[in-house]
């Protein structure tokens, strides 16, 4: 694991994705790892923290943790925005080497048997808050955030540093049709 990968106080962890950012949703079960693109993902709650998070109902990733009951949610950065649209675009029930295709880099993490991927700017590890017809009607899915980790060099102290990171950290936001934004500038307002 990097060293700069660093532990977000979970009081914080929202912060991860407040901002709107698109994510990849990666998950593990029976031996299967997928990864999948989520335009729809936000925080609900802080303490504790819980995030939501729009799956479809026809992708791999969400049978699997449907059945496992856990998840990691990453922020790819502008860097990975080439990534991220393969990810979003192709399915491992379609393609059976999606992964190895897209040139994902995926790390375990101490203590988790969750898929973690390479090169994103902060992660989510999560479990699944079962609300079957929420799930089922709108392909909504509630988790609880219990453990969050952060790169150093865009994260740290609980904030966001985009404007003095290198711009390859910022977070991608998908409007549509393949069209991507990266995180602005900031303002300032006392």
């Amino acid at each position: 694991m990097d060293t700069r990968i660093k532990p977000v106080e979970l009081a914080k962890a929202y912060r991860l994705i407040n901002h709107g950012p698109t994510v990849l949703v990666s998950s593990r079960y029976a031996g299967t790892d997928d990864v999948m693109a989520a335009a729809w993902c936000c925080a609900l709650d802080v303490d504790p923290p819980k995030l939501t998070v729009v799956l479809e109902s026809t992708s791999k990733t969400r049978s699997l943790i449907e059945a496992g009951g856990e998840f990691v949610v990453q922020i790819p950065t502008v860097k990975q925005v080439e990534l991220t649209r393969y990810l979003g675009t192709h399915s491992l029930g379609e393609q059976s080497d999606k992964l190895a295709r897209s040139g994902v880099g995926i790390f375990d993490m101490p203590e988790r048997n969750q898929p973690f991927v390479a090169g994103c700017s902060g992660w989510l590890a999560c479990k699944i808050v079962r609300e079957p017809h929420i799930q089922k009607q709108y392909d909504l899915f509630i988790a609880d955030v219990d453990a969050a980790w952060a790169d150093e060099r865009v994260f740290s102290e609980g904030h966001w540093h985009f404007e003095t990171a290198d711009p390859g950290w910022r977070s991608i936001h998908h409007v549509a049709g393949g069209h991507f934004y990266a995180i602005g500038q900031p303002v300032i307002s006392d």
